[in-house]
Protein backbone atom coordinates (compact mmCIF):
# COMPACT_ATOMS: atom_id res chain seq x y z
CA UNK A 1 0.00 0.00 0.00
CA UNK A 2 1.21 3.34 -0.53
CA UNK A 3 0.43 4.88 2.54
CA UNK A 4 3.07 2.51 4.29
CA UNK A 5 5.75 3.14 1.65
CA UNK A 6 5.27 7.32 2.35
CA UNK A 7 4.86 6.40 6.20
CA UNK A 8 7.65 4.67 6.82
CA UNK A 9 10.16 5.92 3.94
CA UNK A 10 11.96 8.49 5.68
CA UNK A 11 12.55 5.92 9.04
CA UNK A 12 13.61 3.15 6.88
CA UNK A 13 16.41 5.86 5.58
CA UNK A 14 17.35 7.10 8.66
CA UNK A 15 17.48 3.46 10.54
CA UNK A 16 19.69 2.20 7.32
CA UNK A 17 21.86 5.40 7.96
CA UNK A 18 22.16 4.84 11.89
CA UNK A 19 22.99 1.19 12.04
CA UNK A 20 25.82 1.95 8.93
CA UNK A 21 27.39 4.73 11.59
CA UNK A 22 26.91 2.36 14.50
CA UNK A 23 29.17 -0.11 11.94
CA UNK A 24 31.97 2.30 11.38
CA UNK A 25 31.73 3.14 15.37
CA UNK A 26 32.37 -0.21 16.51
CA UNK A 27 35.05 -0.67 13.59
CA UNK A 28 36.73 2.59 15.09
CA UNK A 29 36.64 1.15 18.63
CA UNK A 30 37.73 -2.91 17.58
CA UNK A 31 41.03 -1.13 15.72
CA UNK A 32 42.15 1.07 18.47
CA UNK A 33 44.83 -0.48 19.24
CA UNK A 34 46.20 -1.60 15.28
CA UNK A 35 48.71 0.35 14.10
CA UNK A 36 48.17 3.59 11.37
CA UNK A 37 44.28 2.81 11.55
CA UNK A 38 42.33 5.91 10.65
CA UNK A 39 39.37 6.46 12.54
CA UNK A 40 36.17 7.29 9.91
CA UNK A 41 32.68 8.45 10.14
CA UNK A 42 29.76 9.62 8.11
CA UNK A 43 29.75 12.85 6.22
CA UNK A 44 26.59 14.21 7.39
CA UNK A 45 26.98 17.26 5.29
CA UNK A 46 26.46 15.65 2.07
CA UNK A 47 24.64 12.62 3.14
CA UNK A 48 22.24 15.49 4.37
CA UNK A 49 22.51 17.78 0.73
CA UNK A 50 21.74 14.57 -0.82
CA UNK A 51 18.37 14.13 1.55
CA UNK A 52 18.04 17.57 0.64
CA UNK A 53 17.55 17.19 -2.98
CA UNK A 54 15.20 14.25 -2.65
CA UNK A 55 12.10 16.23 -1.05
CA UNK A 56 12.18 18.24 -4.26
CA UNK A 57 8.84 17.65 -5.98
CA UNK A 58 9.12 17.15 -9.68
CA UNK A 59 6.65 16.19 -12.24
CA UNK A 60 8.21 12.61 -12.87
CA UNK A 61 9.96 10.71 -10.95
CA UNK A 62 13.00 10.23 -13.31
CA UNK A 63 14.01 13.98 -13.13
CA UNK A 64 15.79 13.95 -9.55
CA UNK A 65 17.72 10.69 -8.90
CA UNK A 66 17.20 9.79 -5.30
CA UNK A 67 20.43 10.99 -3.69
CA UNK A 68 20.48 8.42 -0.32
CA UNK A 69 22.57 5.33 -1.31
CA UNK A 70 22.22 1.98 0.44
CA UNK A 71 25.35 0.81 -0.88
CA UNK A 72 28.54 2.35 0.72
CA UNK A 73 28.22 5.23 2.75
CA UNK A 74 29.68 9.03 2.54
CA UNK A 75 32.89 8.13 4.76
CA UNK A 76 35.20 10.97 6.19
CA UNK A 77 38.02 10.42 8.00
CA UNK A 78 38.64 11.84 11.94
CA UNK A 79 41.16 14.43 13.01
CA UNK A 80 42.46 13.23 16.34
CA UNK A 81 42.51 15.32 19.53
CA UNK A 82 45.95 13.86 20.96
CA UNK A 83 48.12 12.41 18.30
CA UNK A 84 49.41 8.93 18.45
CA UNK A 85 53.58 7.63 17.70
CA UNK A 86 51.89 4.08 16.24
CA UNK A 87 50.21 6.48 13.03
CA UNK A 88 46.73 5.45 14.66
CA UNK A 89 43.91 8.32 14.57
CA UNK A 90 41.30 6.38 17.14
CA UNK A 91 40.94 8.16 20.44
CA UNK A 92 38.84 5.53 22.41
CA UNK A 93 36.98 7.81 25.08
CA UNK A 94 35.63 10.27 21.85
CA UNK A 95 34.40 6.60 19.70
CA UNK A 96 32.89 5.11 22.68
CA UNK A 97 30.74 8.58 23.07
CA UNK A 98 29.92 8.84 19.47
CA UNK A 99 28.97 5.68 19.54
CA UNK A 100 26.91 5.85 23.09
CA UNK A 101 25.14 8.83 21.33
CA UNK A 102 24.43 7.12 17.71
CA UNK A 103 22.80 3.61 19.80
CA UNK A 104 20.90 6.67 22.18
CA UNK A 105 19.59 8.34 18.58
CA UNK A 106 18.99 4.68 17.03
CA UNK A 107 16.85 3.55 19.55
CA UNK A 108 15.23 7.01 19.07
CA UNK A 109 14.31 6.05 16.10
CA UNK A 110 12.74 2.68 16.72
CA UNK A 111 10.69 4.45 19.51
CA UNK A 112 9.45 6.97 16.79
CA UNK A 113 8.37 4.25 14.13
CA UNK A 114 7.44 2.18 16.96
CA UNK A 115 4.52 5.00 17.63
CA UNK A 116 4.18 5.51 14.16
CA UNK A 117 3.01 1.71 13.50
CA UNK A 118 1.00 2.02 17.27
CA UNK A 119 -1.06 4.71 14.97
CA UNK A 120 -2.17 3.21 12.35
CA UNK A 121 -2.86 -0.21 14.18
CA UNK A 122 -5.26 1.60 16.18
CA UNK A 123 -6.80 3.29 13.16
CA UNK A 124 -7.09 0.28 10.97
CA UNK A 125 -8.95 -1.41 14.30
CA UNK A 126 -10.78 1.59 14.84
CA UNK A 127 -9.69 2.72 18.00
Amino acid sequence: MKIFDTTFAQSERTLALRSQRMEILSRNIANADTPNYKAQDLDFGNILKNAQSVSMKTTNKNHISEGFTHGKPNLVYTVPFNSSVDGNTVELSVEQAKYGRAAAQYQTTLRFLEGEMSGIRKALRGE
